[in-house]
């Protein structure tokens, strides 16, 4: 029975990165009638211990959306059904879907971690977290693997920037996904709605059409999640958290404790994680031009085109 509502709620869970808490929007009351209807017997009461048992809590509402936002809750919704509707058709037919965001940043130095861990002796830590004393700072920029459950996590030392999601992406491609998925001619992208691969952000969709539908040939499909949703992007539970858990109450001295901490990030269904460090610079405000962003070959999609869009290169 896990099993079968495991499967109802792989579209519905969003997570905390930090606390690795989850959470659906589903009632137990209709977990259980969707159920029923696929022939299991079962009572919202039941529903609700198993999913206490894995590992999901009952949430309360919190005031994160601003008023000024012009995201409606049916707009959200429809997204949330789309992004569905893409995973199951790239999964159908085999193509790789990943989930990416750029996870807390970190000082690097002998600062205070949030969290516990098993020591005969406390850790002595510095009393404040000063960046002026830090050794660097770990800028973690994650991508996750749906299909596979591997993640692999670029360590930048300067600013998260586009470039630096789409440089790292591009490595994953390299490094991972072209000899996981030797066949594939698509690649499906979930991100947030802001930041380094931010909707709006032009340099990201420039890096995007150049490192990855030109340079490799990919034809590559953006779906972001919409203002205020993004703890329901699949990287920040299924990854994030178990990479904040496995190195909680622990000093992250330096760039190769961090490395080490993410690489030995595992869960009992059998996640695992590869890092790479990237020590080159990255600059802010770099801006694309009008005229460079009408060569690109994006199509967006009619419903919602702010959120998806897809890139190919000129000859696909």
């Amino acid at each position: 029975m896990i099993g079968r509502i495991a499967d109802l709620m792989k579209h519905e869970t969003a997570g905390d990165p930090m606390t690795g808490l989850k959470w659906t929007h589903k009632t137990t009351a209709k977990i259980a009638a969707e159920l029923q209807e696929g022939g299991i017997p079962v009572s919202p009461r039941t529903v609700a211990r198993l999913l206490n048992n894995m590992g999901y809590s009952l949430r309360v509402n919190h005031k994160k959306l601003s008023r000024v936002s012009k995201t409606t809750p049916e707009s959200r919704n429809a997204q949330f059904e789309h992004i569905a509707k893409l995973r199951e058709d790239f999964a159908r037919r085999g193509l790789p879907v990943i989930s990416v965001d750029t996870k807390k940043k970190e000082l690097i130095g002998r600062f205070k971690n949030a969290g516990s861990a098993w020591n005969q002796e406390p850790v002595q830590v510095k009393d404040h977290d000063f960046p002026s004393e830090a050794d660097g700072k770990a800028i973690p920029y994650g991508i996750y693997d749906l299909k596979a459950n591997l993640g692999t996590i670029i360590v930048g030392t300067t600013r998260e920037t586009a470039q630096f999601a789409a440089d790292s992406i591009e490595l994953w491609w390299l490094d991972e996904g072209r000899h996981r998925y030797p066949n594939a001619g698509e690649l499906l992208i979930l991100a947030d709605g802001g930041g380094a691969n931010g909707a709006t952000n032009r340099a990201w969709k420039h890096g995007l059409y150049h490192q990855l539908a030109q340079r490799h040939g990919l034809v590559v499909t953006v779906a972001h999640y919409p203002p205020g949703t993004s703890k329901w992007n699949p990287i920040e539970h299924r990854l994030f958290s178990e990479i904040s858990k496995n190195w909680a109450g622990r000093p992250l001295d330096s760039y190769e404790t961090v490395l080490n901490y993410i690489r030995s990030t595992t869960t009992r269904t059998g996640l695992q994680v590869r890092a790479h460090l990237v020590d080159r610079p990255y600059d802010t405000g770099i801006k694309i031009a009008d005229s460079e962003m009408r060569e690109l070959a994006i199509t967006r999609y009619e419903s919602l085109p702010r959120w998806n869009y897809t890139l190919s290169s000129a000859s696909a």
